[in-house]
């Protein structure tokens, strides 16, 4: 193992050429990624996937999940959310938190985005526990109080609402349907409340 010396090291860099192999319990503190979904592939420090999005946490930001001080910059162990970019936390956190919530709940705790949240941490080496939402519960919550998660976003945000009806109305199509934010789907508009075509199918809030 290249991390702590000793021998029965299974796990090696899945990079061309590269030799480096590691026990699975050395990986934290080496750095290193293992990817758990097919083809389950594992990466060294150096050449381990780094979150490509743009974002840099402000002075002063905590993890949104223990509240203590990120990295000043995107590291191994300090993460953002690739969806809203302002959610930031430890890997050790976010990888507690998937764990207990199971793959069915398991959501960025700012934005509650699932597909591109969750895509982005498999990437990163986050295990998430691939368990049926009708035999789990999230580990911290009694059977319905995590249930206001799964409810989708449904007013108008736009700056000047123009609907009669006010900003809680939506019909299935025209000038009065709702789309959601098709990053982080926290926030909603009217198509004619932001001048959309009746031909767009996605909308991006001004936050991403």
């Amino acid at each position: 193992c290249f991390i702590c010396g000793e021998r029965g090291a299974s796990i090696t860099c899945r990079e061309t050429d590269c030799d480096r192999s590691f026990h699975l319990p050395c990986a934290a503190e080496g750095g290193c990624i293992t990817q758990y979904f097919p083809q389950y592939r594992s990466f060294c420090w150096e050449h381990r996937p780094k979150q490509a999005v743009e974002a840099t946490p402000e002075e002063n930001t905590v993890c949104i999940i223990c509240l203590d001080p990120v990295e000043d910059k995107k590291t191994y162990g300090t993460m953002v959310c690739p969806a809203c970019k302002h959610a930031w936390f430890h890997r050790r956190c976010i990888q507690n938190r998937a764990i207990q919530a199971g793959y069915h709940c398991f959501c960025c705790p700012h934005c509650e985005n699932e597909y591109r949240f969750r895509a982005e941490m498999l990437t990163m080496g986050i295990r998430i526990p691939s368990v049926h939402s009708s035999t789990r519960l999230p580990a911290w919550e009694p059977p319905r109080a995590y249930a206001a998660l799964g409810e989708r976003h449904s007013r108008c945000d736009a700056s000047w609402c123009l609907c009669p009806g006010g900003r809680e109305q939506a019909e299935e199509e025209g000038p009065w349907q709702l789309l959601l934010c098709s990053s982080c789907a926290a926030e909603g508009t009217h198509r004619r409340c932001s001048a959309l075509l009746d031909s767009t199918e996605t909308w991006e809030c001004d936050s991403c």
